[in-house]
């Protein structure tokens, strides 16, 4: 009986504790909205402290939000609330490319 097959299956799949936070990440609430020169985002990420939060953009078109929440003793009384606000101004369109004009000499 051959059990590699198995233990390189098990080996590979995530954890669940991954999943559950993939599933959370992926469904995260995000309000989105458009001014005439910005884009803003809203999220809501309680229990995540601002050095938890990292922001970056893409390809110069792709905001990527991430947080990693970690697991703390629950303190008595704690209040948790979090929302992250993003602002992302409007570029301009880009000005459409004019066509080149080469002079062609006879030598």
């Amino acid at each position: 009986m051959d059990t590699t097959d198995e233990a390189e299956k098990s080996f590979n799949a995530p954890t669940r504790t991954y999943v559950r936070d993939a599933k959370a990440m992926a469904s995260t609430p995000a309000d989105v909205k458009e001014y005439p020169n910005s884009y803003v985002f809203i999220i809501d990420m309680p229990g995540l402290k601002s050095g938890d939060i990292k922001v970056h953009v893409e390809d110069d078109n792709m905001l990527l939000i991430s947080g990693e929440r970690k697991r703390e003793e629950e303190k008595e009384g704690a209040k948790y609330d979090g929302v992250l606000t993003v602002t992302v101004e409007k570029l301009p369109p880009p000005e459409p490319k004019k066509p080149k004009t080469i002079e062609v000499k006879i030598a």
